[in-house]
């Protein structure tokens, strides 16, 4: 989810991703011990208490580990940043996507955005802006309008049937002359109002551009923007066409289009992304870096976190078992339409699934055949005289080094049998135990395919393997450290 914004910071202060990436992927990991949900290793251990007759962790019980490691990742990311500096271009600029700001000034929109507020005399309140054509009569393009709703403010798609209210403030695009604007204010009963970024940039969780080009044998060659209806047929505003790579800004709507011409559009999220689907009339130049940090549902954001609340305040108070609390956080989220079916089911994160229902009955085996007493038994031979503390240490170490071979959830499946055993054999509680492996599968920063979010920003950081184990292990072993200190300390042998 953060990939795209990180990428976005890193663009506009000038930044190699490389100097973000592996911090972001560090914070994932560590975001993992945070809670008993944060990661699937934490509930793979729980389990394994619960199977052993014990109550099991807390949904915080994970909480002080994962605050002192996330702490100490800050510091050390702060001391080993010199370490991340990537490469740059010859001319210092980081390459990156467009972005919304580029295309306005590519189009030369700025000095056109205007918002204005329908007073209650107005007598464009009650008319569809089909009725009213402003465009033709004042040269205002209506690309959006701001609309109150409850206690939020939505922008809604501005079509040709959409009625205008009292206290609406539109989102007009002013190719026309400043005194049409002053004439329009007059006559229309408009009160002009500020705007925060250069053309509606501030919108852009709501309102989108697109680039397209006409290739060979489109509908649109020939005909001009008003013949088209372009708005009415796509839901989308034509605010800006280049030519021989120059910007016409001169009577754009009546402009013929021709083969070649390059269009910018504004509108919905929703509808630029359709255009890709009309490749006989498009062909989509670009996207702007803005459309990967769009929220679907933005809407539903209070009930999304309220169905969380609900989730986390039944698993603290124990009221109903975690995995009914996690279905009731489910289907909370469903009637509340933060997400429908088809998103749900894509969600499920299949591979995993199956990696731990097949690596269920492997460690099944491993305790039927006695193999994981014979692990158990050559562990406390060998360090049995030492103390807890070193047991801890290397169920750490082992647990991390098989965490560089297959995933972290595989691993915990395979050591959790083994840390409760250990704890039977030598008489004390599983809990220190158990805790250590958890945090261990999560601490997979060594290598590049210790887990999946180190992969996901191998490529973004251009990182090589040896960046990964260059910060990576030192950071593994703090964490070994802090603990063989802090779980004895919280848990008791």
């Amino acid at each position: 989810i953060f990939i795209p914004v990180v990428l976005s910071i890193a663009a506009r202060l000038q930044l190699s991703p490389s100097r973000l990436m592996m911090p972001l992927a560090f914070a994932g990991l560590i975001s993992g011990m945070l809670s008993l949900v944060a990661t699937p290793p934490n509930v793979v251990v729980h389990s394994e208490l619960v199977r052993h007759g014990e109550a099991g962790f807390s949904f915080f019980s994970f909480t002080p580990f994962g605050l002192v490691v996330l702490v100490l990742g800050i510091g050390y990311m702060l001391l080993t940043r010199h370490w991340l500096n990537g490469e740059v271009r010859k001319d210092g600029r980081v390459e990156s996507r467009r972005t919304l700001l580029d295309l306005v000034l590519d189009y030369k929109l700025n000095g056109r955005e205007r918002r204005l507020r329908i007073r209650p005399q107005s007598p464009l309140i009650g008319h569809n802006l089909g009725e009213l054509q402003l465009r033709t009569r004042h040269g205002a393009n209506v690309i959006g309008i701001e609309r109150q709703h409850k206690f939020t403010t939505r922008v809604i798609a501005a079509d040709s049937g959409t009625v205008l209210h009292q206290g609406d403030v539109l989102l007009l695009d002013l190719f026309a002359k400043h005194d049409n604007l002053r004439s329009l204010c007059q006559t229309m009963h408009l009160e002009p109002l500020h705007f925060k970024a250069a053309y509606f940039i501030d919108q852009s969780q709501d309102l989108g551009m697109a680039e397209v080009s006409l290739p060979p044998g489109s509908q649109l060659i020939g005909k001009s923007i008003l013949e088209l209806a372009f708005r009415t047929r796509y839901g989308l505003n034509v605010v800006g066409l280049r030519r021989d790579q120059a910007a016409i800004e001169e009577q754009l709507v009546e402009e013929k289009l021709r083969l070649g011409d390059t269009l910018l559009v504004v509108g919905p999220w929703k509808a630029v992304r359709q255009l890709q689907s009309k490749p006989k009339d498009f062909l989509v130049l670009s996207l702007p870096a803005e459309i990967d940090l769009v929220a679907p549902a933005r809407t539903r954001a209070p009930q999304a976190l309220l169905s969380l609340a609900v989730m986390v305040g039944l698993m603290v108070s124990g009221a109903v078992p975690n995995v009914m609390a996690a279905l009731i956080g489910c289907l909370l989220m469903g009637a509340g339409r933060c997400i429908d079916m088809n998103s749900a089911y894509r969600a499920i994160h299949w591979q995993s699934l199956v990696l731990i229902v097949g690596m269920l009955p492997f460690a099944q085996a491993l305790q039927k055949t006695g193999g994981i007493d014979l692990a158990v038994g050559g562990l406390v031979n060998v360090l049995g005289g030492a103390g807890p503390s070193a047991i801890l240490a290397c169920l750490f170490a082992v647990t991390a080094v098989i965490g560089l071979f297959i995933s972290n959830t595989a691993t915990a499946v395979l050591m959790a049998p083994v840390a409760v055993s250990t704890a039977a054999q030598l008489g004390m509680s599983p809990y220190p135990f158990a805790m250590t492996v958890a945090l261990a599968a999560s601490a997979a920063f060594m290598t590049p395919v210790s887990s999946p979010v180190n992969t996901l920003v191998l490529g973004p950081g251009q990182y090589r393997f040896a960046d990964f184990v260059k910060i990576g292990v030192p950071f593994t072993v703090l964490v070994m450290l802090v603990t063989i200190v802090m779980v004895p300390w919280f848990f008791g042998l």
